[in-house]
């Protein structure tokens, strides 16, 4: 990671998937260097990462929560289901 480049893990999902679409924006462009490329697609695989890891956290979370008829939280369900 250079100097330039913020810490991802801090980064909201929102930010961190932001940073990953600029990425792929520059590589599909072709216009960066080869050891530049290498360097991004590092960094995008971590972002990639860190994303994967947001939404499983937020799924683990909805699946705690399944409301029952009164309203209130009736126990747990598959986030798919």
């Amino acid at each position: 990671m250079s100097d330039t480049e913020p810490d991802i893990a801090p980064m909201s999902f929102e930010d961190a998937l932001r940073a990953l679409e600029d990425i792929v924006r520059k590589l599909e462009s072709g216009e960066v260097p080869l050891d530049a490329t290498i360097g991004l697609y590092e960094r995008g695989e971590q972002l990639r990462q860190h994303c994967q890891a947001r939404l499983d956290a937020a799924q683990m979370r909805i699946e705690k929560i399944v409301a029952g008829a009164s309203g209130e939280a009736a126990g747990t369900a598959p986030f798919d289901a």
